[in-house]
């Protein structure tokens, strides 16, 4: 079997079926409602990765009748699917720009759905591997030769880029803990 990346929205719409079955219109709609900041997919893109997710035995599809309209196929994942959107969700996201933009948001917001403790400590990793990120990098342009400007140029944005992130992380971390308290004051 061949998978797609982890930088691939396939996990997205897993992450969506393990909630419930759904269509591939809807799924459409809720990646764009809740995470059209974080995945920029059209709606024939979310149709290839449903069918390729068919074939790989992740997800499975049963066609719906309509009264008066074409049918519809709607999605539910496997046992198989499920498994390996959990090791997903529970796997680091790295330490790349990249990574944490699209892939920690996109398991932050599946991790926050679960209630518990969960977000919060993947929040924790996050901040762990980026930290040991910024050190690597940090590492890397103190061995540079000054008259390398260029590769320094590049590290040194790079270092920036992460120490912002660890910032937001902070954020994330302080967002989601709020978040948190108030589902528990929403309980009876």
């Amino acid at each position: 079997m061949r998978y797609s990346g982890s930088l691939s929205p396939e996990y997205a719409l897993l992450g969506f079926l393990a909630e419930h079955p759904n269509h591939g219109y809807e799924l459409h709609q809720r990646l764009a409602s809740e995470l059209g900041q974080v995945w920029h997919v059209s709606q024939s893109q979310v149709y290839n990765i449903l069918k390729r997710l068919e074939s790989q035995g992740d997800i499975t599809g049963t066609i719906q009748e309509q009264e008066k309209l074409p049918s519809r196929m709607l999605y539910d994942l496997t046992s198989t699917g499920r498994r390996r959107f959990e090791d997903w969700l529970n796997t680091s996201s790295g330490s790349s720009v990249r990574a944490i933009r699209v892939e920690f948001i996109t398991r932050l917001y599946f991790a926050s759905r679960g209630g518990g403790t969960k977000a919060e400590t993947l929040i924790d990793a996050q901040i762990e591997g980026t930290s040991r990120g910024l050190v690597r990098l940090q590492e890397m342009l103190g061995g540079l030769p000054s008259q390398q400007v260029f590769n320094r140029l590049g590290l040194e944005l790079r270092i920036k880029q992460l120490t912002s992130i660890m910032e937001w992380l902070e954020r994330c971390r302080s967002v989601v803990h709020h978040q948190s308290n108030l589902l528990k004051t929403d309980q009876p």
